[in-house]
């Protein structure tokens, strides 16, 4: 049975502007310019820039003040509801056929894939033989591997593209792809990928012994069995070491080594960090500090709409059309102006809590920090000094760094004092890069060193440490 109540109940909502703030909070430096730009588009009544002052006309001269008490008496109502006007009078041509127009030229990148396909056409193919070629590069991998049989491939063209071929027809235009550039594309596993870069090589000694670790005894180099390489093929420490680092100049993925549709990434700060007498200086990037300001026409328009005495249905909708779009900009105004005194709250209580990091830049004396600890300092929501931190980087002295780098979690060493896990990841990191390549440590001995030099921790998280530090283990580090 149906029945209405009563009832009462607490509820917490955020704001428009507020969710707005947290959006702007969250934007890198390149993510908010772009956000600024779109904003400027949609809103008239925004512009970038410092709002001009107003002039006060009184050395103006007999004629200026004749064009200017003619524009104030413009009735802008017939101005702005003049619908009627030509499109062509709204336009002029300021170039005569005499004038070159520059203009700046774009720029077309070609995909991995579509570089294969391009040089495929180059190839004496007939018109079946192309499209079945072109359907084998569109299985090869982005890292430039081919990992489905051939097998599978005939099945799928039977299935999916009603063409039917054999496995040896692919197999020869697969002959024909492994030709093409970059060296080793169209390789079905890591040996036939490095075997084809090798055989493109001018034969030498080590380019020959290379090829015979690679084609008889590849399973016995990848687990670094040198000793019995230098027995089965009869070469000494020198000539096994060449053949190796011959090996090492490979690319193990061809398709990663084509550039063409990957643009490079540039990492623009956030903040900039400074030390000058021993003291920190931060201050924000410019980007992120734009000068924005209200559009003195539409506030213009504003008041001339609250002064009108009289006003009709089309006034009323355009005055609130102009009041709707000058709240939307000062809110905007706001909230970016709100940003910035965030991002340097909260970046200026990093920097004092890790301030004996920041003036050596030694990362064993990072304290431990969490989300928490700076939220607590700022009188901030966790998720706010997440979203600062999130995707931001800072420029000091000894490098660019994330800032969420420099958050994280504690344990307790020998003398009972915390300390961060990142202290221990960088004494990891410069014990393994000390360490004897021809006997590397396992995990057991460095957990042995680690507690002998006062942090007690079990195998396996020095195996966590090892694995988060992107260093192999013990035998793939061994070297000659």
């Amino acid at each position: 049975m149906l029945k209405q109540t009563l009832a009462q109940k607490l509820q917490q909502k955020l704001s428009p502007q507020q969710i707005q703030l947290m959006k702007l909070v969250q934007l890198p430096t390149q993510s908010l310019e772009a956000r600024i730009k779109q904003e400027i588009e949609e809103n008239p009544a925004l512009q970038e820039g410092k709002e001009k002052a107003e002039d006060t006309f009184e050395n103006d001269s007999s004629d200026e003040r004749e064009v200017r008490e003619s524009m104030e008496e413009i009735n802008w109502d017939d101005y702005l509801g003049d619908d009627d006007t030509p499109e062509y009078r709204t336009k002029t041509n300021n170039y005569s056929a005499d004038d070159e127009m520059y203009e700046a030229p774009v720029v077309v990148n070609e995909s991995f894939h579509d570089s294969l396909i391009s040089q495929l056409r180059l190839r004496d193919f007939n018109t079946q033989e192309l499209e079945l070629a072109i359907y084998l590069v569109g299985t090869i991998d982005d890292d430039g591997l081919l990992r489905r049989a051939l097998i599978d491939i005939v099945d799928d063209l039977a299935f999916s593209q009603g063409v039917f071929t054999e496995e040896k027809e692919l197999e020869r235009l697969l002959g024909t792809i492994q030709e093409l550039d970059p060296p080793g594309v169209g390789g079905r596993d890591l040996q036939e990928c490095l075997l084809l870069q090798l055989e493109r090589k001018r034969p030498s000694f080590k380019v020959n012994l290379a090829l015979s670790i690679l084609e008889d005894y590849f399973e016995s180099f990848v687990k670094r069995h040198y000793q019995k390489l230098m027995d089965r093929l009869g070469v000494n420490e020198d000539e096994l070491r060449d053949a190796i680092d011959e090996i090492g100049r490979l690319n193990p993925k061809p398709g990663g080594s084509s550039n063409l549709s990957r643009p490079t990434e540039n990492v623009i700060p956030d903040y900039n960090l400074h030390i000058v007498d021993d003291e920190l200086e931060l201050t924000l990037n410019g980007r992120n500090a734009p000068e924005l300001s209200l559009s003195s026409q539409y506030r213009d328009m504003l008041e001339h709409y609250k002064a009108s005495k009289e006003k009709n249905k089309s006034e009323k909708e355009a005055a609130l059309f102009v009041k709707q779009k000058l709240d939307s900009a000062k809110w905007f105004i706001d909230a970016i102006v709100q940003r910035q005194q965030t991002l340097m709250l909260t970046m200026e209580s990093i920097l004092a809590y890790q301030r004996e990091y920041f003036l050596t830049g030694d990362e064993r004396k990072l304290r431990p920090m969490i989300l928490k600890d700076i939220a607590e300092e700022i009188g901030m929501d966790i998720s706010t000094v997440s979203r600062v931190a999130s995707n931001k980087y800072i420029q000091t002295p000894y490098g660019t760094f994330l800032i969420k780098r420099f958050f994280s979690e504690s344990m307790t060493n020998a003398d009972g004092e915390e300390v961060s896990t990142r202290e221990i990841k960088k004494i990891l990191e410069d014990t393994v890069a000390e360490e004897n390549k021809r006997k590397p440590m396992t995990d057991d001995a460095l957990a042995k060193i680690l507690k002998e030099k006062g942090y007690p921790i079990a195998r396996r998280t020095v195996a966590k440490y090892r694995e988060q530090l992107d260093i192999p283990v013990a035998r793939l580090r061994k070297e000659l």
